[in-house]
């Protein structure tokens, strides 16, 4: 995957993209996995309701932090068969130095389900 692309996105292209807010649930391993991942139920608010999904977050993250996190989730994907899980959104993050994924988040508490502006 390429740094950068050089594509220009229109504004109403960006706007399909459906990044929210959710909190964390439950954490799971995922051991079925191809590369270390965790099982994760996110509540993403009454209005999307609660989703699951696995990331490849274990290096910087155990089980217990997770719980209660609010993470950044692209939720209008289509659902994605992994291995034996259905993965419902997509939780984002970025690579560090090593390429392990670090979760997008936010810096205050927000409402579950808020879209970014």
């Amino acid at each position: 995957m390429s740094e950068s692309t050089n594509a220009t996105l229109s504004w109403q292209e960006f706007e399909k993209v459906d990044l929210r807010v959710g909190t964390v649930l439950e954490a799971a391993e995922f051991p079925e996995a191809r590369r270390p991942a965790y099982k994760l139920t996110i509540d993403f608010g009454p209005d999307i309701g609660v989703l699951k999904s696995s990331a490849q977050i274990t290096v910087h993250y155990t089980l217990e932090d997770l719980v209660g996190r609010q993470v950044v989730a692209v939720v209008n994907f289509p659902k994605k068969q992994i291995g034996p899980f259905m993965s419902e959104c997509l939780v984002t993050g970025f690579a560090d130095a090593a390429g392990d994924i670090v979760l997008t988040s936010v810096n205050l508490p927000v409402p579950n389900g808020s879209r970014l502006m």
